[in-house]
C-alpha cells in the first residue's frame, strides 16, 4: 500500500470513533431529560440495546467472512453499513415529536440500527486492515493511521456539540452534528471505496467452525486476555476520569483541555512508536509502553486540589503510551492469525470487537458501585483517597498484570502466522 492508501484507509477510523461517544455520553440525557422519557427508562433501553450489541458480534463477523467470497464484497457491506448508520445516527438525535410509547420504541430501534451498522463497519474494517498487507511492520503502519484518525473523531466528538452550541441551541444543534457526523461517514466511506484495494479472497475454513473458534487459537486467546486486561485499565481510570477532576483535583473547568491534552499526545505519539516496533518489535514496544504508562499515571494517587500542571504533566506523559496501546495489540492479533484461517479473519475481529464492548461495561459495572461502595460521592467531599486509588492505583496494578502476563507469553505472540 502506498501512503496515500493507508491515509485513505485509516480516513474510516474518525467517524467510527467518532459515532460512540455521543451516544454514550449524550443520549441519556436528550432522551431521559429533554425528550421526557425518564432516566430509569432511558437506563434500561442502553442496557438491553448494548446487551443486543454485543451477542450479535460473532454473527456479524460470520457474515463479514460470508461476503468476501461473494461479490458483494467487503467494500459494498461497509458502504451499505455506512449509509444505515448515516440515517440511524440523524434519526436517533433528532427524532419527531411523538408520544412517550412511540419515542420509547424510537430510542430502542434507532439504537439497535446504530449499534448493528456501526459494528458491522467496524468488524469488516478491523478484518480488512489485517489483511491489507502481507508484511507485519506494514500492518503496523496500517492500525496506526486507522487510530490516529480514531484518536481525531474522539476528539471532534468531544469538541463539535460544544462548539455548536456555540452559535446553535436545542433541536438544531443536534441536527447540525448528526449531519456533519453522516456526512464525514460517507465521505470517508468513498474515499475507502475508491482509493484503497481490497484484500485478496482467502478461502473460509468449514461453517461448522463455531463462533468463538477463533478462542481456540491459543495464541489469540492469550493476546484476547492481554486485551481485555489492558482495556479494562483504560477503562476504568477513562469511567473515573471527569469525577477525579472535578472532585479530586477540583478542576472542573478543566476537564475539557486535560482530556484533549491525553488524546493529542497520543495521536502525536504514533509515529515513535512505530519506529519503535520496526527497532525492538511489537511486543516489546507494547511491554514499554506499558512501563510508560505505569510510571507516569500512579503519581495521580498523590494529587489534590489545583495541581493542574503535575496533571497536565501525567496526561502528557501517559498520553504518549496510549500509541502503543492503541497500535500494538490489533497489529499482533493481524500478525498471529494462522495462514489457514486468513479467510475467517473477521470472525477473529468479531471476538475483539465484543471485548472492547464487555472492557465498556465492566469498568462502570466494577468502579461505579466500587467506588460508592467506598464512601464517594459525586461532589462530596468524602472517599477522595478511595477515589484517587481506583482512578490511578488500580488501573496501574491492572496494567502490571497485563504486562507481566505478556512478558510471560511473549514468544507465543511474536510468531507471524502461527500455525
Amino acid at each position: 500500500m502506498t501512503a496515500g492508501d493507508k491515509l485513505a484507509y485509516g480516513l474510516l477510523g474518525a467517524p467510527l470513533a467518532m459515532a460512540a461517544l455521543p451516544v454514550y455520553v449524550y443520549t441519556p440525557k436528550l432522551y431521559g431529560e429533554e425528550f421526557g422519557l425518564g432516566l430509569a427508562l432511558t437506563g434500561l433501553i442502553l442496557l438491553l440495546s448494548r446487551v443486543v450489541d454485543t451477542l450479535q458480534d460473532p454473527w456479524l463477523g460470520r457474515l463479514a467472512d460470508t461476503l468476501q467470497h461473494h461479490r458483494f464484497g467487503w467494500k459494498r457491506l461497509i458502504g451499505v453499513a455506512a449509509l444505515a448508520l448515516a440515517v440511524a445516527f440523524i434519526a436517533l438525535f433528532n427524532p419527531p415529536a411523538m408520544s412517550q410509547s412511540a419515542l420509547m420504541v424510537w430510542f430502542g430501534v434507532t439504537l439497535v440500527l446504530v449499534y448493528t451498522a456501526h459494528s458491522a463497519i467496524n468488524i469488516t474494517y478491523l478484518a480488512w486492515g489485517a489483511r491489507a498487507s502481507g508484511d507485519p511492520h506494514e500492518r503496523t503502519q496500517i492500525v496506526a493511521s486507522r487510530e490516529g484518525f480514531g484518536l481525531l473523531g474522539v476528539i471532534l466528538a468531544s469538541l463539535l456539540p460544544m462548539a455548536l452550541g456555540l452559535w446553535l441551541e436545542g433541536a438544531a444543534r443536534w441536527l447540525a452534528f448528526s449531519l456533519a457526523f453522516a456526512g464525514l461517514l460517507l465521505l470517508s466511506s468513498w474515499v475507502l471505496y475508491r482509493h484503497v484495494p481490497q484484500p485478496a479472497r482467502k478461502a473460509a475454513a468449514p461453517q461448522r467452525r463455531g463462533l468463538l473458534q477463533p478462542l481456540r487459537h491459543p495464541p489469540f486467546l492469550r493476546l484476547a486476555t492481554l486485551f481485555l486486561l489492558n482495556g479494562l485499565a483504560i477503562a476504568i481510570a477513562a469511567t473515573l476520569s471527569l469525577f477525579y477532576i472535578q472532585d479530586v483535583l477540583d478542576l472542573e473547568a478543566y476537564s475539557g483541555a486535560l482530556l484533549a491534552a491525553y488524546f493529542i499526545s497520543g495521536a502525536l505519539s504514533l509515529p515513535l512508536w512505530l519506529r519503535l516496533s520496526r527497532a525492538i518489535g511489537k511486543v516489546r514496544g507494547w511491554l514499554l509502553g506499558s512501563a510508560i504508562a505505569v510510571i507516569a499515571f500512579v503519581w495521580a494517587t498523590l494529587l489534590g486540589a489545583g495541581d493542574l500542571w503535575p496533571y497536565l504533566v501525567i496526561c502528557l506523559l501517559s498520553g504518549s503510551a496510549l500509541g502503543a496501546d492503541l497500535a500494538m495489540p490489533a497489529a499482533i492479533a493481524a500478525d498471529i492469525i494462522p495462514e489457514q484461517e486468513q479467510g475467517n479473519t473477521a470472525g477473529y475481529f468479531s471476538i475483539w470487537s465484543l471485548i472492547a464492548k464487555a472492557v465498556l461495561a465492566l469498568a462502570a459495572g466494577l468502579s461505579l458501585p466500587l467506588q460508592a461502595g467506598l464512601g464517594y460521592q459525586p461532589g462530596g467531599g468524602d472517599g477522595l483517597l478511595a477515589l484517587a486509588l481506583l482512578y490511578a492505583g488500580a488501573p496501574c496494578l491492572i496494567k502490571l498484570l497485563s504486562a507481566g502476563l505478556l512478558l510471560r507469553w511473549r514468544h507465543s505472540l511474536e510468531v507471524s502466522h502461527a500455525a
